[in-house]
């Protein structure tokens, strides 16, 4: 997902001639650097020689309690809360598209090792384990389409995205903790890089989508404008209006301009 961000951003000022100004290029820097960091400390994955064997992890009383969990709250947001603050709050929708999201992430995972594994001559297809975490696979990628959909649809997707990613990317770490234990055998140290690297992550995603639109202000905005000329432009105009006859008041107001253009009548 952050290297979407980051190729989507590149992509857009390459192909699309859309400009990529030095605050985007300093959150893909960030969004690198994050994903490099936890790249080079993250966990080794433990060795799975069956689908059976990701049952196992997906069955055991921890997972199961996230699992049940995650439902239970799902369905208390979608039959309670969707229909009173489904429009008004967007943490309600995101909310569910990230829980969903969580218990999708695994159960993918599941099918890949059951396709690697199919493919090397060890058929896991036999295996009712096997359809079992399809159909979760299906039902849990349905729900979060369909509510991401109207999230999108009702909410700015400056303000969806950032918040889902944050959301769907830290319950899919704390599910994959839950249920392979993947961070067991590390350290301390370790640990606490891997949470700087997706704090590194994080800062670089709100970065690209609260200045995306940067690149589109005009190109005198940003030459022209400065905290002091904003201050002296608003006591100018404060002092003008101070001075304005009464008979002028119904004058259709001056549009704003730049300071130097600017004259007291």
């Amino acid at each position: 997902m952050v290297v979407r961000h980051d190729h989507n951003a590149v992509l857009a000022h390459m192909v699309l001639k859309e400009r990529l100004h030095l605050l985007g290029i300093v959150g893909c820097v960030l969004c690198i650097v994050g994903s490099t960091t936890i790249v080079l400390h993250a966990p080794q994955e433990r060795a799975i020689e069956s689908v059976k064997d990701v049952w196992v992890l997906a069955t055991e009383p921890a997972f199961l309690m996230y699992a049940l969990f995650v439902v239970a709250l799902v369905l208390i947001l979608i039959f309670h809360y969707v229909p009173q603050f489904g429009n008004s709050h967007v943490l309600v929708y995101i909310t569910i598209c990230s829980l969903m999201g969580s218990l999708s992430v695994m159960s993918v995972k599941a099918l890949g090792i059951a396709v690697k594994l199919t493919l090397q001559g060890q058929n896991q297809l036999i295996y009712p384990q096997t359809s079992v975490f399809a159909m979760v696979v299906l039902i849990c990628i349905l729900t979060q389409m369909n509510y991401l959909n109207k999230a999108l649809d009702t909410f700015n997707t400056a303000i969806v995205s950032p918040i889902y990613y944050v959301m769907f990317t830290s319950l899919t770490i704390l599910a994959s903790a839950i249920m392979f234990k993947d961070w067991d055998q590390q350290t301390a140290p370790q640990i606490i890089t891997e949470l700087c690297g997706f704090i590194t992550i994080l800062s670089g995603t709100f970065l690209l989508h609260a200045t995306k639109d940067m690149g589109d202000a005009p190109a005198g905005l940003s030459s022209h404008w400065s905290p002091a000329s904003s201050i002296s432009h608003r006591i100018t105009m404060n002092g003008a209006n101070s001075k304005q006859r009464p008979e002028d008041e119904s004058s259709e107001e001056i549009p704003l301009r730049r300071q130097d253009s600017f004259r007291i009548p």
